[in-house]
């Protein structure tokens, strides 16, 4: 008999997709739906369940082996950095994590210069460290959880590190793409304790999503 495999499914602009793959792949459960409130998903007679949790506890489950793979965005991917694998990408979900700014500031007030540093908010204060690190220029990170495009015109940061997918919102809020920092889109993620103890049954299904995937593009 089968060993029961653990799913980890991200709450948020994923969840629907994620789920419609998986009923693609023959994996239905009648209560699994983007409204419910229950985290749960039993099969019985399966060889799976499904749990829902905060987009960012995917990584963390997988990598502890609470959950023997996931779906999650590549933007968690970068800023949380866990021990997983990586076997697919699953083509949905599509956003950029970019660098943002006020209108009109123009080119050359994107960057201070080395001797001050810019004052960044984002949700992704380990991927903004990296990004500016990189370009060898000095940054402040502020950390919020939410409404990343008011810290501008409220006085709390210069410029904005946020994930964007049609950019309507940075529109609305007046502000304008500076740089793309990173493209994301949604990924399977597995437990690598999991790929081999249940090589199999991880194998197979990885199989299934990759056709399911491919044959919707």
């Amino acid at each position: 008999m089968k060993e029961t495999m653990t799913i980890a499914l991200p709450k948020g602009r994923l969840l629907a997709p994620a789920i419609r793959l998986f009923e693609r792949c023959g994996m239905k459960h009648r209560g699994l739906k983007t409204d419910t409130r229950s985290l749960v998903f039993e099969s019985p007679g399966q060889d799976w369940r499904f749990v829902i949790m905060r987009d960012r506890d995917v990584p963390t489950y997988v990598e502890y082996g609470a959950a023997d793979m996931g779906i999650v965005g590549k933007d968690v991917l970068l800023e949380e950095d866990r021990d997983v694998y990586e076997p697919l990408d699953l083509k949905f979900g599509d956003c950029r994590l970019v660098l943002a700014q006020p209108n009109g500031l123009g080119k050359s007030r994107r960057f201070r210069s080395l001797s001050s540093k810019t004052r960044v908010a984002t949700k992704y204060p380990k991927i903004t460290e990296r990004y500016f690190s990189e370009k060898g220029l000095p940054v402040e990170i502020i950390k919020l959880y939410g409404s990343i495009e008011i810290a501008p015109w409220a006085g709390l940061a210069e410029q904005i590190v946020d994930l964007i997918a049609t950019g309507r919102t940075l529109r609305e809020n007046r502000l304008s793409v500076v740089e793309t920092i990173a493209e994301s889109t949604a990924r399977l993620i597995v437990n690598r304790a999991s790929l081999k103890l249940k090589y199999q049954q991880v194998t197979e299904l990885i199989h299934r999503l990759r056709e399911k995937t491919e044959a919707t593009r």
